[in-house]
């Protein structure tokens, strides 16, 4: 058996083996899939808003926090991070409009979100921290579906459904595809308490436990995993809350789309350095399962999309050669002995992966759906054989890409 054929099955292993994991997790657990504990109390609350240059969408952030149901949410603080448009000025109109509303500005531009998150949490007295990005909108019954979770003490963060808020361009709504999976597979990850992540668009901490692991590292392109990284190793649970609901705007151009999803490898590969002491050893989940998956999932995306290059190069060069020198020897360039029909095994294992894994984008979205689904167009064919042929083969690419930049430490917000 030759070398490639031994790696493609390995490779064929680990990702069955994931994706079998998720399913049977899903028939397992899915009565449960949108329960949420009903709060013992009213826990005081406060939420932390950064903003650099959020003109365009800064005011509708606050008012739909505003809109908020929850009772007990005492602040939202609004830290601008010296903006250079007129973020700042909305900000300071709703402080004087609204009592809740406290406007703050840090000294000087802390260059990433994780800084301005941090000036803000100064100014909370309340016992749980939420955070929210400048251009996310969550529902106002949202807060509510997160905070009984909280009625167990070991509890140290909570996050939510994220949902892509505009789909009008091809690439927001293959983005909505992929945070439905991203949702979706989350909510499998915490039932194993191995959440990973506690994205910024809406995410509650108890303030104990954001204390506890010293707040965001300002250092790290994504704060949001570091952070709940830290409190696996400080042995605080992290939950998920599906039925709550925050709608965020994506990148609506290649462009930034690579840009941000560089920024979240190199953030991602920063976090592994951080914490790579930690890997098969004595801290939980983290070390037992969190960072396996989390390396395995880009080494099964590195390998797989190798071996798919190796497989069309070698096969384009081949057939090149041969025809040249078909043409060149006037010979038959196809006969009935180069046709054939015998299966191969290789490729009966690629046909069931994307068989499995299309199995599973399709069960995602059917349990993924938000409340804005009526106003837009059902995900289309087009867009989902567009997502699942090439839009995920273009995330080792990327990693690729992200690995070199980590490496020559160009690393930038």
């Amino acid at each position: 058996m030759e070398f490639l054929t031994i790696v493609f099955l390995v490779y064929s292993f680990i990702a069955f083996y994931f994706l079998f994991m998720f399913l049977l997790l899903y028939v397992h657990n899915k009565e449960h899939f949108f329960d949420y504990p009903k709060p013992e109390r009213q826990y005081s609350l406060s939420i932390v808003i950064p903003c650099y240059n959020e003109e365009e969408h800064i005011e509708q952030t606050i008012q739909s926090l505003l809109n908020s149901e929850y009772k007990r949410l005492k602040k939202i603080i609004v830290v601008d991070d010296c903006s250079t448009d007129n973020s700042f000025e909305i900000i300071q109109k709703f402080a004087k409009r609204y009592p809740r509303v406290m406007a703050v500005q840090t000294p000087k531009n802390t260059g990433n979100a994780a800084g301005a998150k941090n000036y803000g949490a100064k100014f909370v007295e309340t016992e749980l921290i939420g955070f929210t990005d400048a251009d996310s909108y969550p529902d106002k019954d949202a807060i509510d579906k997160v905070v009984g979770f909280f009625n167990e003490p070991n509890v140290g963060a909570v996050t939510s459904s994220i949902f892509v808020k505009k789909r009008d361009k091809f690439i927001e709504r293959l983005q909505t595809v992929e945070y439905k999976v991203i949702t979706f597979t989350r909510k499998f990850l915490e039932f194993l308490d191995a959440v990973h992540v506690t994205p910024g668009p809406l995410a509650i901490y108890r303030k104990t436990a954001f204390e506890d692991v010293g707040r965001f590292d300002e250092k790290n392109l994504t704060e949001d995993i570091d952070i709940t990284w830290h409190l696996q190793v400080k042995r605080w649970k992290v939950k998920m809350s599906i039925p709550s609901y925050v709608y965020t705007v994506v990148p609506d151009t290649i462009k930034d789309w690579i840009k941000q999803r560089n920024r979240w490898n190199i953030g991602g590969l920063q976090t592994i350095n951080k914490y790579k002491k930690y890997f098969f050893r004595k801290s939980g989940m983290l070390g037992n399962f969190i960072m396996p998956f989390f390396v395995l999932s880009w080494i099964t995306g590195l390998v797989g999309i190798s071996i798919l290059f190796y497989r069309l190069s070698r096969r384009f060069i081949f057939e090149f050669l041969s025809a040249k020198y078909s043409v060149g020897a006037q010979a038959a360039l196809l006969t009935l002995r180069d046709i054939n029909l015998t299966p191969n095994v290789l490729i009966f294992f690629g046909i069931a992966l994307f068989a499995m894994g299309l199995s599973f984008t399709l069960i995602a979205l059917v349990n993924a759906r938000d409340k804005k689904e009526k106003r837009y167009k059902q995900t289309g064919v087009l867009t989902l054989a567009f997502y699942t042929i090439f839009y995920l083969l273009a995330y080792p690419l990327l990693l690729v890409f992200s690995i070199y930049k980590f490496l020559k430490r160009e690393i930038s917000w």
